[in-house]
């Protein structure tokens, strides 16, 4: 009961954001996962059911007020991302930040947003140059096993589950800080948000599907109450 009570609690006062302007801005009781739009060529857009599904994922097992089930997405430029405390970045491509889209990015992590990126196997060396112009001033760090987002809903002792092979390497889970706060966390070799999609689009096995969606779930509860 202790801990249904702290995510609720959590959500509702992760509701209230800073906007691009000093106000703020009061969002609705509802949670959504945004995806993050960019330039560089890179498909951004792939697998639009995956938030879908993962937010219906939540819906049925969790208590979490989970906004209608829909592809929502947010342009970098926009200042409609200081509205969406949760962004989602993922792809098999290049990503490519402006100077101005570098500064904005840092501007909504520091004023409290969460990114998380999800390597779509693809996407690891740019992801990884783009950041470093993101936190010129530190390096993304491996989180270890007894970090509080692998066991915050669902128990993962292991770390990440692997969720597509492809060339066999271990997943990891990476992250930066803002004063003391996990602002970003990156899934490498492992692929989660691809475990969301429709069982067409990746012919994952139902246990890991599961699995994708139980570590999603992790990564938003946490999110919620951090």
């Amino acid at each position: 009961m202790k801990k249904i009570f702290l995510i609720i609690l959590a959500f509702f006062v992760t509701s209230t954001f800073y906007s691009q302007n000093d106000g703020i801005n009061k969002l609705s009781s509802s949670f959504k996962i945004v995806r993050l739009k960019y330039s560089g060529g890179g498909d951004w857009y792939n697998d639009p059911s995956a938030e879908v599904n993962m937010m219906d994922y939540l819906k049925k097992n969790t208590v979490i007020d989970v906004d209608e089930s829909k592809f929502y997405s947010v342009d970098i430029n926009s200042d409609d991302i200081f509205n969406f405390p949760f962004i989602l970045i993922t792809g098999h491509g290049n990503i490519s930040f402006t100077d101005s889209e570098v500064k904005r990015l840092r501007q909504y992590l520091e004023r409290g947003g969460f990114l998380y990126a999800d390597d779509d196997y693809g996407m690891d060396k740019a992801f990884r140059r783009e950041m470093e112009k993101v936190f010129p001033d530190q390096k993304m760090q491996e989180l270890p096993f007894d970090h509080k987002i692998y066991s915050s809903q669902f128990s993962f002792p292991n770390g990440l589950p692997k969720i597509h092979e492809h060339d066999g390497k271990p997943p990891q889970g990476f992250g930066y800080y803002l004063n003391g706060r996990l602002c970003v966390y990156y899934t490498y070799e492992t692929n989660i948000s691809d475990g969301w999609a429709e069982p067409r689009e990746h012919e994952d096995p139902p246990e890991k599907r599961e699995e994708s969606f139980k570590m999603g779930t992790n990564i938003i509860v946490y999110v919620l109450n951090n």
